[in-house]
């Protein structure tokens, strides 16, 4: 029997099928291309960027923190011991990006006396489009995180997550995980910082990304946090730019109000001028918005 998802999607693209969209209009608002036509110029830096970040620092650690080739991290120390661990999930609509390609903020956070930390983990089609096992594995890392902070000279008690586009969906959801289950403490994440993130998977559901995510009724409502806001255990930075896709500035501007109704939100940022990938360089710079904003989350100063 066809379900309501499968209906809508096989309507006339001319008919309404979320909100105010037809089938086009929201396969486009879930498509960051139609919206920054500059998407490879800024990957190209970025990778630039990441390379200049391994030639000062060095080559990042490499640590598994799960049983899976995929399930590795990037680890940059800071020189001193004790530090503060930000932990920062890259995005790729679930389904590209790697740790290597995510390196350019390292120096940054080093430079400023914190750790930075940038998980591996797995594409949704290579996992049967289940995006529960990238959440799980977001978990996973946060807990060997906190089990070794030690180990590499971290606080424990200090670590704070970060993410962006897809990664800010994955880690908030991660934030209402029950700790306690996995043996460490419910405020384990001090603080977190989502950028141009997805916190309703309704609008995604309908849209083109569902040929490669199953969604599920259980994974819809699981893994939408915007539904969850009273388990959101600690504050929250929510950051948008204005040339973000609209349902992206939609939902930044949605979430970051659901936490302001419950005391969460510490920030809200809105980016003007920036598109979704022009918004994420800016943590590469300590006086961009983003990099500001981290250390801001952190209790840093720029170096």
């Amino acid at each position: 029997m066809a379900t309501s998802t499968d209906r809508l999607r096989t309507s006339s693209t001319h008919d309404t099928v979320f909100l105010h969209y037809d089938q086009a209009a929201l396969d486009a608002a879930y498509d960051q291309t139609h919206w920054a036509p500059n998407r490879t110029a800024a990957w190209e830096r970025r990778a630039d960027m990441a390379e200049i970040a391994r030639q000062v620092l060095g080559a990042p650690q490499r640590h598994a923190y799960g049983p899976t080739a995929v399930e590795q991290l990037d680890l940059f120390r800071a020189p001193t011991t004790g530090a503060p661990i930000l932990v920062f999930l890259h995005g790729g609509a679930w389904r590209r990006g790697t740790a290597l390609d995510h390196a350019f903020p390292a120096e940054v956070f080093v430079a400023a006396g914190a750790h930075y930390v940038v998980p591996d983990f797995a594409w949704v089609q290579d996992v049967g489009g289940n995006l529960a096992t990238l959440v799980d594995q977001i978990r996973q890392a946060i807990v060997w995180v906190y089990r070794n902070a030690e180990s590499f000279g971290g606080d424990p008690e200090r670590i704070y997550l970060g993410g962006h586009s897809s990664g800010a969906h994955l880690g908030a959801a991660a934030l209402l995980t029950d700790w306690r289950g996995h043996g460490i403490p419910a405020d384990v994440v001090k603080a977190a910082l989502c950028v141009s993130g997805l916190y309703d998977l309704r609008g995604a559901r309908l849209s083109a990304r569902n040929s490669y995510v199953n969604f599920t009724d259980e994974i819809e409502n699981a893994l939408s946090v915007q539904r969850h806001i009273s388990a959101v255990p600690c504050p929250v930075t929510v950051a948008y730019g204005t040339f973000d896709s609209p349902e992206f500035q939609r939902m930044g501007k949605e979430f970051a109000d659901a936490l302001e109704r419950e005391g969460k939100l510490a920030k809200l940022i809105v980016a003007r001028g920036y598109n979704h990938f022009e918004l994420l360089e800016t943590i590469g710079n300590p006086y961009g918005l983003i990099g500001r904003a981290a250390l801001e989350m952190m209790k840093l100063s720029p170096a």
